[in-house]
């Protein structure tokens, strides 16, 4: 006989595991949501464009996808490393709160190149 024990695993954190939980679904939610705005953001961008405004249809299209784009990829990298965190039962729930914000500057980024796409007619 060696002597040698089995290596102890951490103790489930189970206020951690079901904040994280709650927050992860709340960060679904939202993400769902962002990511409707944006594509309303592709579909209805360019309603001023023509009559009272000049429009770079690129610069538009390009923001609409940076936020679709980055919405969702926040959001998978935040769930994928929330589970991981909680599998190796370290503290996890600051991963969907970080998410939420990161989803929220993504959509605002996109938004803000899609914006810069419409200039009004100077008149």
């Amino acid at each position: 006989m060696t002597g040698t024990a089995a290596p102890t695993r951490r103790p489930v954190i189970v206020w951690d595991l079901v904040l994280t939980i709650v927050l992860l679904v709340l960060m679904t939610v939202g993400g769902l949501a962002l990511a409707f705005f944006a594509f309303l953001l592709l579909a209805f961008g360019g309603d001023s464009c023509g009559a009272s405004a000049t429009c770079d249809y690129d610069v538009m299209t390009t923001g609409a996808f940076a936020a679709i784009g980055g919405v969702v990829l926040v959001g998978l990298v935040a769930l994928v490393g929330a589970i991981v965190m909680l599998v190796l039962r370290r503290i996890a729930f600051w991963i969907p709160l970080a998410g939420i914000v990161l989803m929220i500057a993504a959509f605002w980024i996109g938004a803000s190149i899609s914006g810069s796409g419409v200039r009004p007619l100077s008149g």
